[in-house]
């Protein structure tokens, strides 16, 4: 069990400025694959250009997150494979720490690490050692493949949000083990993974996506009627808010209230998850 038992996927949409510290930090001893959710083709040159152990595949659409990984997942030909947003980075010894879990739960499904939140305050020295848990964040993410053979990987309705809450949630419904390991650790500036010259279409798509997959989440998980007697409050504020902001004219605070609004509606109509953010370029 080494680094050539490894893939690392990376789901990116235009996040040039950011992906680049992701893969550095994850050495030349590793496979990468790189889910470019655009048709940038520059970028794809540049980084296959300058990582001979990296392939970038470009997107004719917007994949999202979930479909985005299982694209890279599909791609995958090792035993393992870690999923890292292009926002956060690993430390030297991050990958080494995963093989070592590895090696002592080798039955594992999902290995993940510590958070290191950008602006986390929380101590390590608190909290140490190998967790069994039912739920991890998506940002990294050490599958053992052969564990998802009968399960599958991302709901790929979900475009972003809650896929990783339940592929967990699948996971556990068939046995199969979650870990969270204290000593592994990944920097993860969280809510980055675009860059910022893009941050108001993507404010929009976030709070579109939030609340439609949040109504699925909870439909495909408790049934129709305990979602929408969950979620309708969040209905109502959306509402009140997008008046009051249209009232007092400000057109930004509205656009958000308003798709979150949106996104809500068409999950409670049982519409597909559509809207997406309009900044894609070819």
């Amino acid at each position: 069990m080494n680094n050539k038992d490894i893939t690392a996927v990376i789901t990116s949409f235009r996040s040039e400025n950011k992906i680049l510290n992701c893969i550095e930090s994850l050495g030349k001893d590793i496979k990468i694959i790189v889910i470019e959710n655009s048709n940038n083709t520059q970028l794809k040159e540049k980084l296959e250009k300058d990582y001979s152990n990296l392939n970038c595949i470009l997107s004719d659409e917007n994949l999202g997150y979930a479909k985005g990984n299982n694209l890279g997942l599909s791609l995958v030909k090792t035993k393992f494979a870690l999923i890292i947003n292009p926002d956060a980075a690993a430390d030297e010894d991050t990958i080494n720490n995963f093989l070592s879990t590895a090696k002592i739960k080798s039955d594992f499904a999902i290995i993940a690490p510590y958070i290191q939140e950008e602006k986390s305050n929380v101590n390590l020295e608190t909290a140490k050692g190998i967790f069994q848990v039912k739920s991890v964040k998506g940002f990294a993410m050490f599958l053992n493949l052969e564990q998802f053979k009968n399960i599958g990987y991302f709901d790929e309705n979900f475009f972003i949000y809650f896929e990783e809450i339940d592929l967990c949630k699948r996971l556990i419904k068939n046995n199969k083990q979650i870990f969270l390991d204290t000593n592994i650790k990944i920097n993860h500036k969280g809510g980055t993974s675009h860059d910022n010259s893009i941050n108001y279409e993507m404010e929009k798509s976030r709070n579109w996506h939030w609340m439609w997959s949040s109504f699925y989440f909870h439909k495909k998980h408790y049934g129709y009627f305990i979602a929408l007697f969950k979620i309708s409050p969040k209905l109502i504020s959306a509402i009140f808010k997008m008046i009051f902001f249209k009232l007092t004219s400000n057109k930004q605070k509205k656009d958000i209230y308003y798709c979150r609004f949106d996104g809500l509606l068409n999950s409670i109509l049982l519409k597909k998850s559509w809207y997406r953010p309009n900044i894609y370029k070819s």
